[in-house]
């Protein structure tokens, strides 16, 4: 039989800050499919133990890939980010992390095997989405839905990159990012709507496939969306859209589509997820978007 690891210490979480304008009242039991979400620095788990547990959870493929990183930094990333997949899909589904069989689609979206091709009973209904920047990683999972999460960090952009992805923004996007004085107010602006437009076109299952002018987000000032216009070809429905910073200058963006007849919990973990008890809960933002409307050019 494998022993796994004690867990080592996990630094105190840091303070969540409230939900933006518009949130939801929180729900009790009975309610939406509550968002989990896991934010896990680099350092949060040792690499002699991220090794040891990549030894015994990853697949072939996985450990294959991670031998290919020529830095350390790269592949210390990578191993973080796939195990704490695994440990927090093995909580949901409530397999052995090694026994997860997860598969690509087409596009290179990640997913659990399905149930009919031997996958875990509850695992098809599990969706989940990882993104990775500036030594974190953060993974969200869903049931019963798709998800989307981004995160960025404020410190590693510099002028040239802001201006390269203001560019793909739609025209009241840049306009809204254009009015921020130059510097580190409009570095945030732009990284807000960058991180919301990559965890919509990741829930969707498209990526940087999705043009980012197609869409836009109308923001408040501080934190919270207030208004979305969808791309022509998603109009049935309406989203939700969070927005956190978990960390100071670390911007965390997620997505799920709404069911406006359930107030989902949104539940934050800080930390590799040795267990249920670290994540803590506040409530989604009310839903937005639904209802096309033509974008300026």
């Amino acid at each position: 039989m494998t022993t796994r690891p004690a867990p080592p210490p996990t630094p105190p979480p840091p303070p969540i800050p409230e939900p933006g304008p518009g949130a939801a009242p929180a729900s009790g039991a009975g309610g939406g499919e509550p968002v989990k979400l896991w934010l896990c620095p680099n350092d949060g788990l040792p690499p002699e133990v991220a090794g040891l547990l990549a030894t015994h959870w990853l697949d072939a493929q996985e450990q294959k890939t991670a031998s290919r990183f020529l830095f350390e930094r790269d592949r210390r990333q990578y191993l973080l980010a796939h195990t704490l997949v695994r440990r927090a899909l093995a909580l949901e589904a409530g397999l052995a992390e090694a026994e997860l069989v997860i598969w690509r689609s087409a596009r290179g979206r990640p997913f659990l095997r399905p149930a009919a091709a031997g996958g875990p009973r509850g695992g098809s209904q599990l969706d989940f989405n990882l993104s990775h920047a500036g030594g974190y990683s953060l993974l969200g999972i869903v049931r019963r839905h798709r998800i989307g999460v981004d995160v960025e960090r404020l410190e590693d952009r510099d002028e040239r990159a802001i201006t390269t992805i203001v560019r793909t923004f739609a025209a009241p996007e840049r306009e809204w990012a254009a009015l921020a004085a130059a510097g580190p107010a409009r570095d945030r602006r732009a990284l807000r709507v960058w991180t919301l437009k990559e965890a919509y076109s990741k829930a969707r299952g498209l990526g940087l496939g999705l043009p980012f002018d197609a869409f836009a987000f109308t923001l408040d000032d501080e934190r919270g969306v207030r208004a979305f216009t969808p791309p022509a070809d998603d109009t049935a429905r309406p989203w939700r859209f969070v927005e956190l910073e978990p960390v100071p200058d670390v911007l965390v963006a997620v997505a799920v589509p709404a069911d406006e007849a359930q107030d989902p919990v949104l539940h934050l973990g800080y930390g590799f997820p040795w267990s249920r008890a670290a994540l803590r809960s506040f409530p989604l933002p009310r839903p937005v978007g639904g209802h096309p409307s033509a974008l300026p050019a």
